[in-house]
């Protein structure tokens, strides 16, 4: 079984009518819930949910406490290549995008990570455009050789590999993998990405199992959020992140909400996802999934991510930048704009003022 499978059980589920079937009652008896139910999940992306965001909150803060304490790890992105065959519509790398176009020598690795590990990070997550032939799997293997000499944690946000690939960086010393898939809902993902290899739904909705067959230790999904709608997405999103997680227990499962962002392109947002919407989501999650990681991203601003934290957050970026060598080299193109632009200092000091450790390394790949 894949998950494909799981998603065929839901695929013409009839979401506005359970939607208006759900009552206040529903809903209070299901926060109070010691394991949820897929459909008690559903219920709490619902509207009727949005009544009871403070006690899903509390109920929410005290199982992250539970099970992760008060600490975040950090971690920063490090683009290596902007080179790309796919003509995403929402993507400032897409291929019709007339921006520079560069991939980073290992040299110019070697200096963007000196700059990163002089911050006191450990783990990095590596970015690519989706082209073999600019960024192969060799190129990609060769700077996680590089990086290795300064971080403990190497996680991969590139395209989709097959499993021997996978298995090919894992050796290299690639431990996390972080994939989302855009769109869950096939029609839409179809139009969204009207040419190259992305276009290949069930290759990318499949990748993060094959990611767990060949060995990575962390993997996190997510759907990017203002593609559709956003109550059935997060809800798929859910669905997989549980789906992994029982069947790969060994594994750290976690998910990431992205918004959509300005970027290089024309494409808007087909939906607004309001930050109340972002806080149910999260909230509805952490409830669903109490031992499921929370990563939230630089995509948000300083003030929403400070008052997130408590909700459920488990994992945030640092010091973030989207260009290929943007460290080195600040004029270059990013693939999105980013909302907090914190250094890492800046994020240590609100994390201690909140009362949470921040954690730089919780690994160490050998």
């Amino acid at each position: 079984m894949s998950f494909f499978e799981k998603y065929r059980q839901y695929q013409d589920f009839a979401f506005a009518d359970y939607f208006r079937s759900l009552g206040d009652g529903d809903i209070q008896r299901i926060i109070q819930k010691d394991r949820l139910s897929e459909l008690d999940y559903l219920a709490l992306l619902s509207p009727a949910a949005e009544a009871h965001l403070e006690e899903m909150a509390r109920r929410a803060h005290g199982l992250t406490v539970r099970h992760f304490g008060r600490s975040i790890l950090l971690y920063t992105p490090i683009y290596l290549a902007n080179h790309c065959v796919n003509r995403c519509v929402y993507c400032g790398f897409a291929v019709h995008n007339a921006i520079p176009r560069t991939r980073l020598t290992l040299e110019e690795v070697a200096a963007e990570a000196q700059l990163i590990a002089a911050t006191g990070l450990k783990h990095v997550l590596i970015l690519t455009g989706e082209s073999r032939k600019h960024s192969p799997v060799s190129y990609i293997k060769d700077c996680v050789g590089v990086l290795k000499k300064y971080f403990s944690s190497i996680g991969i946000e590139i395209y989709p590999l097959e499993e021997e690939e996978y298995r090919e960086l894992v050796d290299a010393g690639v431990d996390g993998l972080t994939l989302y898939q855009e769109v869950y809902h096939p029609a839409v993902y179809d139009r969204l990405h009207p040419a190259g290899p992305k276009k290949n739904y069930a290759f990318r909705l499949d990748a993060p199992e094959r990611a767990c067959r060949a060995g990575v230790r962390t993997v996190n999904v997510g759907a990017l959020l203002g593609l559709h709608d956003w109550r059935s997405e997060a809800f798929f999103t859910g669905l997989h992140a549980s789906y992994l997680q029982n069947k790969y227990g060994h594994l750290e499962v976690s998910i990431s909400p992205p918004r959509m962002r300005p970027h290089g392109g024309d494409f808007e947002p087909v939906e607004k996802v309001r930050d109340k919407n972002l806080v149910q989501y999260i909230l509805a999650y952490r409830l669903f999934m109490p031992r499921g990681g929370i990563s939230l991203s630089t995509r948000e601003s300083a003030f929403l991510r400070d008052h997130l934290l408590p909700l459920g957050i488990t994992k945030m970026s640092a010091g973030s930048c989207t260009a290929v060598g943007g460290r080195c080299q600040p004029e270059a193109a990013s693939q999105f704009a980013i909302s907090d632009e914190r250094d890492v200092p800046a994020m240590v000091d609100m994390l201690y003022r909140q009362g949470y450790q921040p954690v730089f390394k919780d690994w160490q790949t050998l």
